[in-house]
């Protein structure tokens, strides 16, 4: 017999999480009560709560934010930012515009950070086996070679010679490694990542923004799938911007070149049509 609260239960049970608790003039964020977090912590520090279950110290949150902080641009050179604006051209709205963007942020343009994050764990994985960083990072730089990965994530830049965002982001991390606030352990494994690219071309192929943010959110302790979530919503406020801005300036059907700027094409010289199909 089925019993008669069974259709509530089914309804209450629908979705189940450990995030938000709300009824009726109450919202709870991981148990905390919004109306006292509201005006007390920062929007790092709520990031923070909502995908860890905890809050974060004051310094962890502060470095969270300048991660986040230093990644929320990069352009119109950029495909997300410029599809942003071309959204907008079109016509469509400032979330169908911020939208557009976050959905080209893949595995090569907007990936690396993630990818990077996972490429510092499996050295730091490497070490906790008993490898020195030397020799870890080796391993780990072939076993990635060996894959068919033709660059190590987060290292060098296609605009940039040396990433302007790169030494600042790691000298912050060494001030905080100096606090306490994080160990410094993943700022090593990167610099030492660097001087084996060095080393192996021949050449110095400086870190990126992507492999200094990948030290910060390793430093934290974020898992690589979450560090991707994290730069598209940096990336997320230069979207927004860029969108805004768009609609401010105007403009209707703004394609990726200019008009006069055709593209090269490769296909068929002109011919004639004389009505027949090639077909039997």
């Amino acid at each position: 017999m089925i019993p008669k609260d069974a259709g509530r239960q089914l309804s209450e049970d629908w979705w189940s999480t450990e995030i938000i608790e709300m009824k009726p003039g109450m919202i709870r964020y991981r148990g905390y009560a919004i109306e006292d977090l509201i005006g007390r912590i920062s929007f790092p520090a709520m990031i923070w709560l909502m995908l860890r279950g905890e809050l974060p110290s004051e310094a962890q949150a502060e470095l969270l934010g300048t991660a986040l902080a230093s990644a929320v641009d990069h352009g119109p050179q950029a495909p997300s930012i410029a599809i942003a604006r071309m959204a907008v051209t079109c016509g469509v709205g400032i979330n169908n515009a911020m939208a557009s963007a976050i959905n080209v942020l893949g595995d090569v343009h907007g990936g690396a950070g993630e990818q990077c994050v996972a490429f510092y764990n499996a050295i730091a994985a490497r070490m906790d086996e008993g490898l020195p960083l030397e020799d870890a990072v080796a391993a780990q730089a072939k076993e990635l070679a060996a894959s068919g990965v033709r660059y190590v994530p987060g290292f060098g830049h296609r605009f940039h010679p040396i990433d302007p965002r790169a030494p600042r982001l790691l000298e912050i991390v060494d001030q905080a490694a100096a606090k306490g606030t994080v160990s410094g352990r993943y700022a090593a494994i990167g610099r030492a990542v660097e001087k084996h690219i060095a080393t192996a071309k021949g050449k110095v192929v400086p870190m990126n923004i992507d492999g200094a943010t990948a030290v910060i959110y390793a430093e934290l302790g974020f898992p690589p799938p979450l560090c991707r979530g994290l730069f598209v919503l940096s990336r997320s406020v230069g979207a927004l911007a860029h969108a805004w801005e768009q609609m401010e300036q105007g403009g209707r059907n703004k394609g990726p070149i200019p008009r006069q700027y055709l593209w090269t094409y490769t296909g068929e010289a002109a011919r004639a049509y004389d009505g027949e199909g090639e077909g039997g």
